[in-house]
């Protein structure tokens, strides 16, 4: 299926007639652009634009095309303003899971717009890890095992994970060994080494067992676990307001670093200022040094 930001993008070149321009005005990249329009044009086996030295200019498909996007763009600008750009605010595209937007992100949005220079995040929620730089996207806050090519990466910080449960199934739990927890269902994401890690740092070779419940995201797991589907690992600070709240409760004191940890990431090349501040108040709630932040904002490849 052909992505909409392809015509947003369109429809911008062609109105402006200069992919800068149009870049411009979408706060994206002018790389960004060109991607997106090379991407419309082998999609439609069709040259939308003829590029010239001082700027470009429409095929004569490409006259077509802008004819009906611009109308479409008209019907959809009477009922929404999803294709204009907040005023008075620099917009700053933002890319994570759910999990991560859900439990970490949207708590701190609105303090993360706030500031000397006051920004509009326009967060983008996907399970899929996307190209950045051709989807028009400024940051990425993700979790992993290290770097991606492609990528500029900051690491924001890592979790010491625990067992956690419903307070319900924490009675029946209750204290001993960390053997007793096998005799329950855990429950885990997509990823098990999570609770790999764990046992393993309790002495106890562990492997997913078909009783144990698995589940995408890691906000079923939190769900399945304060419904007592079973027990599973609190990863702080995505946790933290689930434990205070009561909903689940620690069932043994013993934890383990997960393999993987929280990233943020850019496309290569020069931040925009607004993406590089967002950055910075994004490294700055992490506790990441300032300079790392400064370094991971220099690099260009």
């Amino acid at each position: 299926m052909l992505p909409l930001e392809t015509l947003r993008a369109f429809e911008a070149a062609a109105r402006t007639g200069s992919f800068s321009a149009a870049a411009d005005k979408l706060n994206l990249t002018h790389g960004a652009i060109s991607r997106q329009i090379a991407k419309l044009e082998n999609w439609l086996g069709s040259r939308l634009f003829e590029r010239g030295a001082r700027g470009v200019s429409l095929t004569p498909e490409g006259q077509r095309l802008f004819l009906r996007t611009s109308e479409a763009f008209a019907l959809i600008a009477d009922t929404t303003e999803r294709w204009s750009e907040p005023r008075g605010a620099a917009v700053v595209r933002l890319t994570s899971i759910p999990s991560i937007a859900s439990l970490w992100l949207m708590p701190r949005l609105s303090v993360l717009e706030q500031g000397s220079t006051p920004l509009r995040i326009v967060l983008d929620v996907d399970s899929h890890q996307v190209d950045l730089a051709e989807e028009g996207m400024d940051l990425s806050v993700r979790c992993g095992r290290g770097r991606i090519p492609g990528r500029i990466s900051l690491q924001l910080f890592e979790e010491w994970c625990f067992p956690i449960a419903s307070p319900k199934l924490a009675k029946d739990i209750g204290q001993g060994a960390p053997e007793r927890l096998l005799q329950y269902p855990l429950v885990h994401d997509s990823d098990a080494s999570g609770w790999r890690a764990w046992f393993a740092a309790q002495g106890i070779d562990y492997r997913p067992r078909p009783q144990d419940r698995r589940f995408e995201d890691y906000n079923l797991v939190l769900d399945a676990a304060a419904y007592g589907l079973g027990i599973a690992l609190a990863r702080p600070p995505l946790t933290v307001n689930q434990l205070a709240s009561g909903r689940i409760v620690r069932v043994d004191q013993g934890e383990a670093l997960n393999p993987v940890a929280y990233w943020l990431d850019r496309p290569a090349g020069s931040p925009r200022p607004a993406a590089a501040e967002l950055a910075r108040r994004i490294a700055r709630d992490a506790g990441v040094e300032a300079g790392a932040v400064e370094v991971f904002l220099q690099e260009t490849a």
